[in-house]
């Protein structure tokens, strides 16, 4: 197919439809674990890149955290310029080919594009999807060590946080050691986030590129457990806390101790990650009945997988409504397309045994949405004689994480933390500690990779700041 024209015309957004990428059909996807989306082809990306139209003041950067230069590697692709769109991409985030897939642009860059008041934004995930794919494809993501500049920083953690960190710090000619207690690195990234929407190979690439920068990761090693923070802080100038927050909460309701009753996570890790180094037990769903809790995105993944390893049926128990569910349209609308269910306004209020200790049921209640809350969110609240069951063989909690709570006697007890749990920093990042920064989830509470990217990148410069500062000072 040629390039239409009208690529070049300022109406463009008018005479091309907004084109999504490339799926692959439901009936198919659901027999595996590779990702269901594919690339555009180069005349298609450079149609849906002409659709932007280069605002002044772009509302697309300003619902992006990461403030992409969104507008500038839009007209770059549209004129064909792939590698150099890339390339401005890779200027603002550290993990593009990351973000293009797993961030809901929806709610940010996408859902601010002034086009959605005239028809359909354009379609900003797909198009950096294809330029950074692009740009590897052809070579030009490089990894050159920077000159080295005599500072030594730890990174604890390997997830999204911490390669960004890592990445930023790499570049400024820092020695940087990551440490993650698993033997696998990656953090949620790999063991959390399932194939289908992001190939462990994805971020693979990226950790190999890490490597190839000078950076060295410490595998199997728990700062806390097997070696001590003070160790670290005495062998490094700096430390980044990245290690997330992975504290699953609980159903909150009789009966979850039952067999069957399942956390979300471990349920993902042993689904998706085909390692002997996760020491998980198996979880078999197949031919089974299976309800998930909850209405974020680890609740569309549970139900995702539990469809691809084979359950009767995946539903799920949401106590509000769609308009208020905290998951991603588009991974909610790709969980409908697989065959989840789902029953809204439906709160859980006890878990059922089935006479032998495991759980055959969920007693429900149905709910209505009264007033809005603190948040601005309609609070729901149950409606009288409306309870009924629904059937569950395993039934899995993904009512979201918290941060790991430190022992009282461990040195992390001195970082200061807030009443959820989260580490405070300021605002170059820096904890209660000097010289111990941290990022992520493990300051903000479970968030998004993107958020998680920029903390990074925002502690990363305090680090530069903090260090630059003591060498003066030492002068």
């Amino acid at each position: 197919m040629a390039v239409s024209a009208n690529i070049y015309s300022k109406y463009a957004w008018s005479q091309i439809k907004r084109q999504a990428p490339p799926k692959r059909p439901a009936g198919e996807r659901v027999g595996d674990y590779r990702e269901i989306y594919s690339e555009y082809d180069e005349d298609v990306v450079r149609e849906q890149a002409a659709r932007c139209l280069q605002c002044p003041n772009p509302l697309c950067r300003e619902g992006c955290p990461l403030a992409n230069r969104i507008p500038e590697w839009m007209a770059l692709t549209a004129e064909g310029r792939f590698i150099e769109a890339a390339e401005l991409s890779r200027q603002t985030s550290n993990l593009p080919e990351v973000c293009s897939r797993v961030c809901p642009q929806e709610r940010l860059c996408e859902g601010s594009c002034i086009l959605n008041y005239r028809g359909d934004p354009v379609s900003i995930g797909g198009v950096e999807r294809f330029i950074n794919e692009y740009a590897f494809a052809h070579g030009a993501v490089t990894a050159v060590p920077a000159d080295p500049n005599g500072f030594r920083v730890a990174v604890i953690g390997s997830g999204p946080a911490g390669i960004a960190c890592a990445d930023q710090l790499a570049g400024l000619g820092y020695a940087v050691t990551v440490y993650e207690s698993q033997m696998l690195p990656g953090g949620l990234l790999v063991n959390g986030i399932p194939s289908f929407k992001l190939e462990k190979r994805i971020v693979e690439r990226r950790l190999d590129l890490l490597a190839k920068r000078g950076v060295v990761f410490r595998l199997g090693v728990a700062v806390g457990r097997d070696i001590t923070l003070a160790e670290v802080r005495g062998t490094h100038d700096a430390v980044f806390l990245g290690h997330g927050a992975q504290k699953p909460k609980d159903a909150g309701v009789p009966g979850e101790t039952l067999g069957g009753v399942e956390k979300a996570l471990p349920f993902l890790i042993q689904k998706n990650v085909a390692s002997d180094l996760l020491s998980i037990p198996p979880v078999d769903v197949k031919g089974k009945n299976v309800a998930v809790l909850g209405g974020g995105d680890t609740a569309m993944d549970c139900l995702r997988t539990a469809l691809r390893a084979g359950a009767k049926a995946s539903v799920c128990i949401y106590r509000r409504d769609l308009a208020n569910m905290p998951g991603s349209r588009k991974e909610y609308a790709n969980a409908v397309e697989e065959g989840a269910q789902f029953k809204f306004l439906t709160n859980p209020v006890a878990i059922i045994d089935d006479g032998s200790g495991n759980v055959s049921a969920v007693q429900c209640v149905q709910m209505e949405l009264g007033q809005p809350d603190a948040s601005g969110r309609r609070k729901p609240r149950a409606v009288k004689g409306s309870e009924f069951t629904v059937p569950a063989d395993i039934l899995i909690v993904a009512y979201g994480f918290e941060p790991v709570d430190f022992p009282g006697d461990s040195e992390f007890a001195a970082i200061k933390l807030n009443e959820w749990g989260g580490i405070v920093v300021d605002s170059s990042g820096m904890t209660s500690l000097p010289g111990v920064f941290a990022g992520g989830d493990s300051s903000r509470g479970p968030s998004l990779v993107v958020h998680a990217i920029r903390d990074a990148r925002l502690a990363a410069g305090g680090i530069h700041q903090y260090l630059a500062a003591r060498k003066t000072a030492v002068a």
